[in-house]
């Protein structure tokens, strides 16, 4: 979805605006769609990635941010957060955006908004990075969401803190996405994160009180024996459940995130470039890819699969339609 067609908006409570557009999906149509409440400071559509044209150019359907906060305190090295707010001078440190606007945003939205949309919570923070203090999210969010029962919020996560969602009820519109790598990869690059373990278990607990959960390998590092990695990874994961939805990514850095951050130990194996910053070059991200895939289906003839922040090019080679993309952050 990119290019914006035409504007207008609906006044609420003399306030509020929910705003919408028209705007051209992947697979070529026009729609109009929710674009922003307000000024966008809260609720917005994601759309800063252009329609795929040239075969590099990355694809991503544009989704739903819910911005409640912005930073994150687990500091991975190619955090593009570093990149994001490299001229604050807190940098990633975790701040709250004002609550009561959160709620009045998200609550208009609700009552207004007639599509179904996912709104993702982990765009510009970690949605479960303050659930130690009295500003839980979750306590404060899902609430809100099961008033009704069309849009649903999304969580994404490396953290393994899931203590108050286990004593929310009901959950029907959340969907938790944990963000998943190779144990060497977690160690070396995810240093001050929960450990890989800790957050699948965390996954399986909220998929067995019945939530719906996600995950995302991703980004997916072509290090030493990194075929026997990522395959003890996925074992580790169906030994304990099974995935609603499986995205998959590689290495992939904005120039801003290579500059804002310290270790760059990572970069040497970016070598191609992409409108969506540089990659791991195109004949290993293919090996990786098409090794994972083919084990999933083999071992577990799981097909729930997509790409995130990925090539046109890529999704070609690999005989899987880009237009009916089904990856994390959408339905």
């Amino acid at each position: 979805m990119v290019s914006q067609i035409s504007l207008f908006g609906i006044a609420v409570n003399n306030r509020v605006k929910v705003k919408y557009n028209k705007y051209r999906l992947l697979n070529g149509k026009i729609k109009t769609l929710f674009q922003q409440v307000n000024d966008g400071s809260i609720i917005t559509r994601f759309d800063k990635t252009p329609l795929p044209e040239k075969a590099t150019d990355v694809v991503c359907p544009h989704f739903v941010e819910l911005k409640w906060a912005y930073g994150c305190p687990f500091d991975c090295s190619w955090c593009y957060l570093k990149g994001t707010f490299r001229f604050r001078p807190e940098g990633i440190k975790p701040v709250i955006k004002d609550l009561e606007k959160v709620k009045l945003h998200v609550q208009t939205f609700l009552n207004e908004v007639k599509e179904p949309e996912i709104l993702n919570t982990g765009e510009l923070a970690d949605s479960l990075m303050l659930e130690n203090g009295s500003n839980a999210f979750s306590k404060f969010i899902i609430p809100l969401f099961e008033t009704q029962n069309k849009h649903k919020v999304l969580f994404v996560t490396k953290s393994s803190n899931i203590k108050n969602l286990l004593n929310i009820n009901p959950h029907n519109q959340v969907i938790v996405s944990f963000t998943l790598n190779a144990l060497p990869v977690d160690e070396l690059w995810e240093k001050k994160a929960p450990r890989v373990l800790n957050r699948i278990k965390a996954a399986e607990e909220l998929h067995n009180s019945g939530y719906e959960v996600r995950i995302r390998i991703d980004p997916m590092v072509p290090i030493d024996n990194w075929e026997k990695s990522y395959q003890e990874l996925i074992d580790y994961v169906f030994s304990r459940f099974t995935p609603e939805r499986i995205t998959l990514g590689s290495l992939r850095g904005l120039q801003s995130t290579i500059n804002g951050t310290k270790d760059r130990s990572w970069v040497h194996y970016l070598k191609e470039t992409s409108n969506w910053g540089k990659k791991i070059d195109f004949t290993t991200r293919l090996k990786m890819y098409s090794s994972i895939i083919d084990y999933l289906k083999q071992e577990y003839e799981y097909h729930d699969m997509a790409f995130c922040k990925e090539t046109k090019a890529m999704w070609q080679k690999l005989g899987m339609n880009y237009k009916n993309i089904k990856c994390n952050c959408i339905w």
